[in-house]
């Protein structure tokens, strides 16, 4: 089921907010465990076994490492390793097996049939939560959870259980078990999750129409390579940060804190900038969970490299099975040493042009990102600069950059924190406060009835980062 839908809009989120919230609190945790499994059960219900059994191991691993806790080392650690092994085989079977299988073949010259296993939707986000979860108690971070309901609840809730943001355990551990539902919440509940909603349905569902037609295009350019990475970069970013922003705004309504994902990356004056504000809630798991483990940069400078190549190998692997994603992970490796050894003290120095700088990699890291396979992404890359017989300029290029230029504009915009520092400093004046609390919810009901059109209208629409 998808946020973006009529069912989920006007049936399934109406009626779970209802029942949710019109129980009596003791019962709530409940409600959201069973609701949450109907919204993952309803394209796939034969994957709900996998996750009750991740939920059950992660539950148990909980209590016997809390029990075993002052019973020495080793035998506190062994349920953490039961869970963190059942967890991640689950994940590597269904994610990576066939990934695995086809590299073999090649290496070996072998022809060992694929598994062709369909992806459970959510597996890579709640594997993490339970992870997370298991270690944090491990560590004596947070107390387990005795209450399985509570814990199923965490798991599965619907809000932030397809993509994120990645929510930890110890940070809603008082809001399981005491949580407050207000207007006020639920009214900025209801705007986030609208502005999210029309994030998706009205920008990046068109910007990744830009996209499908530049690959269907057989006339091609330079400029026209460069539109499409444009188009991607914003498509991913609105498609990704849209769902963050209506899981938090779900959670709001439900009396849940969700933390934020995405902090305004596209202003970034460094590509280690841009990780502090792109899917914050994955590099800041990476980081506490990988990275600080290993060493983090307390270390000698071959072994911050080899932790930085590892954190950055595992977060492209993360994303998918193939070898795009890992390309595209140790990537950002590369850059980050070249910022910590070489050009990060130059950067602040060439004043605007560091976003210039930066703009170039990400455009480039998308379409790594994006590819088909290297073979493709290569090609592309080497068409942005010149490499390949295209002309600068084609008349497709011309046609619809005029046609989607609008949406390309107001995409930039709002990837950027102009509109809502000019929303703030407008509230600073009395008159315009009035003003503004007048306006916003007709805005809002307008985008709504928008959307809706658009979404009847329209055709299947799934978000990107379902396919992680």
């Amino acid at each position: 089921m998808l946020f973006s839908s009529i069912t989920f809009l006007y049936f399934f989120l109406p009626i779970t907010l209802i029942l949710c919230l019109a129980l009596p609190k003791r019962l709530r945790n409940g409600a959201i465990l069973l609701t949450s499994l109907i919204f993952y059960g309803w394209g796939e219900p034969r994957y709900i076994i996998f996750m009750v059994i991740s939920i059950l191991v992660g539950w148990i691993s909980g209590l016997l490492t809390e029990r075993f806790a002052d019973k020495g080392k080793w035998l506190a650690r062994l349920p953490m390793i039961v869970s963190t092994t059942v967890c991640l085989g689950m994940l590597g079977y269904f994610k990576y097996a066939d990934f695995f299988i086809d590299n073999f073949n090649k290496v070996t010259g072998l022809s060992i049939p694929l598994l062709r296993i369909a992806l459970p939707i959510g597996i890579s986000f709640y594997t993490f939560q339970i992870l997370s979860y298991v270690v944090d108690v491990y560590r004596k971070d947070t107390p387990a959870q005795k209450n399985i309901v509570s814990f199923g609840a965490y798991v599965t809730m619907f809000p932030q259980l397809i993509a994120g943001p990645i929510v930890r355990y110890k940070d809603i551990a008082i809001q399981l078990e005491n949580r407050k539902t207000t207007f006020e919440g639920a009214a900025l509940g209801i705007r986030r999750f609208i502005i999210g909603l029309s994030k998706k349905v009205l920008i990046a569902n068109l910007l990744g129409e830009l996209c499908d037609i530049f690959k269907a295009s057989n006339d091609k350019s330079v400029l026209f390579f460069w539109l499409y990475a444009l188009s991607l970069v914003l498509h991913i970013y609105f498609d990704f940060s849209g769902y963050s922003d209506m899981a938090i705004g779900i959670g709001k309504i439900l009396g849940f804190s969700f933390c934020e994902n995405f902090n305004y990356p596209v202003i970034s004056k460094s590509v280690s900038e841009w990780w502090r504000r792109w899917h914050m809630s994955l590099g800041s798991w990476f980081r506490d969970y990988v990275y600080i483990p290993l060493g983090g940069n307390r270390v000698s400078t071959g072994r911050w490299i080899f932790n930085t190549l590892v954190v950055w190998g595992l977060t492209g692997f993360w994303h998918g099975a193939d070898w795009n994603f890992i390309v595209w992970g140790l990537y950002f490796a590369v850059f980050l040493m070249l910022e910590k050894f070489f050009i990060g003290k130059y950067l602040k120095k060439i004043g605007a042009l560091q976003h210039l700088y930066v703009a170039i990699i990400m455009l480039v890291s998308f379409v790594i990102f994006n590819g088909v396979d290297m073979k493709e992404s290569i090609s592309y890359i080497g068409a942005m600069f010149g490499a390949g017989d295209y002309k600068l300029i084609s008349a497709e290029f011309i046609y619809y950059l005029r046609s989607y230029g609008i949406i390309l504009i107001f995409a930039l915009i709002g990837a950027t924190p102009v509109v809502k520092g000019a929303v703030e400093k407008a509230r600073n004046n009395k008159y315009m406060e009035k003003v503004i609390n007048i306006l916003e919810p007709v805005v809002l009901l307008v985008l709504l009835v928008v959307v809706t059109a658009f979404l009847v209208d329209g055709s299947f629409n799934p978000f990107l980062y379902f396919r992680f």
